[in-house]
């Protein structure tokens, strides 16, 4: 059965390249019959979907969500810290404050302040929880990233879309139920989105904004009831082949990456399409008629793909040149903001005007923050900087328009209400419907979960 004529048999019959590495990893045998059959949860959920908007390379808080006039007032004096990415460092020797390059200003009816970084969703404070007190366990890239979306910041863990899938299971067979609108690899590259231990069928499909976002969409055959019978020949193949090898759960990863391959043939073209969308839709997300790129696009596509029942759609934004990692120049980040500043703005606003605001889990977040100091004041760029930074929510479930937590009167630590990524993890989780400390999965002799062995759902945000 391993001749070239059945290879290119499968090969006529679902296009190869739309088959994720992950889908095709190991099932256990426990899930491999049904691994994304619909599952209850273990508790009431909120929301029914997530849209993760993850601003890779790390976004300066002292510069966007978290007004410090005292950082303002004592620019240019110095500090004395024990700091991950300056210490023992050649020409770091002293620390010196550095101002906001942005102004903060009371917004909306709520009052909080943010600067004038992002304009537009500063119209829709209001419907924002904005977490000032985040902090993470390293000032790496490539560790924060992975921790960001695995809960683990040494080792490749499943990451949280994974996690839900795994914890939820799918509504719509024909869609995966954890997608990733993704321009360029984000740092940690492709374990963003790995299932790792968990089932295969949970890992993320990566879409590319594009001419063709997803490739061979088109069917290589004539006709869906060709297709049908090739698929219906080549499953009856593969069920005899599985079971002259029951022992080999590969086998059933494989069969049900055929029929994810196939469904999403059938439908993502049209969750792609926004031909049919009016003109003052498209003008929300800042959008021409006939984009097929941009922040925009990946944010009004995520509604779509939500609409249709994808259970995690992350989207990430690494910048048409150069991600946040402003060390040389913080002026970059006034040309990032400008990229996702409306179409984020246009995503809350259109989720509210097609009543999916209060089903829908918006987070946005970056890695870690950046330093409110450098090696001089004059400096134009900001360092890494994990001890602080802010994310925020919005949707179900959520508060709006509060600021939650604090940071200290320059920025630098957390002060009051600090929420680490574990936190933000099984807030996300609690909203949707799971208990972070009972969603495991046995692996190495092991039970793990996405929060390793800590975290605590952030009640403080919850509606």
């Amino acid at each position: 059965m391993h001749s070239p004529s059945r290879r290119g048999f499968v090969q006529s019959a679902v296009a190869g390249s739309l088959l994720m590495p992950g889908i095709l990893s190991e099932l256990l045998a426990a899930d491999a019959a049904d691994p994304l059959a619909p599952r209850k949860p273990h508790h009431p959920a909120k929301a029914k979907a997530v849209i993760f908007l993850f601003m890779s390379g790390g976004v300066s808080h002292v510069d966007s969500f978290d007004p410090k006039p005292k950082l303002t007032e004592n620019h240019g004096k110095t500090v004395t810290l024990d700091h991950p990415e300056t210490r023992n460092r050649p020409g770091y020797e002293k620390l010196f404050l550095k101002k906001p390059n942005w102004t903060f200003r009371p917004r909306g009816k709520s009052g909080i302040e943010t600067s004038d970084l992002f304009p537009h969703l500063a119209k829709q404070i209001d419907d924002v929880a904005l977490v000032r007190s985040m902090h993470t366990s390293h000032s790496n890239h490539y560790n924060a990233t992975l921790g960001m979306h695995t809960g683990s910041f040494a080792f490749a863990r499943p990451s949280i879309g994974s996690w839900l899938s795994y914890g939820l299971g799918t509504s719509n067979r024909n869609l995966p139920s954890f997608l990733v609108l993704a321009p360029q690899m984000p740092y940690a590259g492709t374990q963003v989105w790995a299932a790792d231990f968990l089932p295969g069928a949970h890992q993320g499909t990566r879409v590319v904004p594009g001419a063709e976002p997803v490739a061979n969409l088109k069917r290589r055959v004539p006709t869906e009831k060709r297709q049908e019978l090739e698929l219906d020949a080549l499953k009856a193949l593969n069920e005899v082949h599985q079971a002259e090898r029951a022992d080999d759960p590969k086998l059933a990863a494989r069969i049900k990456s055929f029929e994810t391959a196939a469904g999403m043939q059938s439908e993502m073209p049209a969750a792609l399409d926004l031909s049919k969308e009016t003109d003052e839709t498209l003008a929300l997300y800042g959008l021409k008629r006939g984009q097929q790129d941009g922040f925009g696009w990946q944010c009004l596509v995520a509604r779509r793909l939500v609409e249709r029942g994808v259970r995690f759609v992350e989207l990430i934004h690494t910048g048409s040149s150069g991600n946040w990692d402003s060390h040389g120049n913080m002026a970059d980040h006034g040309r990032l903001a400008a990229q996702v500043d409306q179409p984020m703005a246009g995503l809350i606003q259109d989720l509210k005007r097609v009543g999916l605001f209060d089903d829908v889990l918006v987070v946005w977040t970056t890695e870690f923050g950046r330093t409110p100091f450098n090696n001089t004041a004059d400096n134009p760029g900001r360092e890494h900087h994990n001890w602080a930074f802010s994310s925020w929510l919005a949707g179900a479930g959520v508060k709006r328009g509060i600021a939650y937590g604090t940071t200290d009167e320059h920025g630098i630590k957390t002060a009051e209400k600090p929420v680490h990524v574990h936190d933000f993890h099984a807030t996300i989780l609690h909203l949707m419907g799971l208990d972070h400390e009972k969603l495991t999965y046995r692996h190495a002799g092991r039970d793990y979960r996405l929060t390793d062995v800590s975290g605590e759902v952030v009640t403080g945000v919850l509606s």
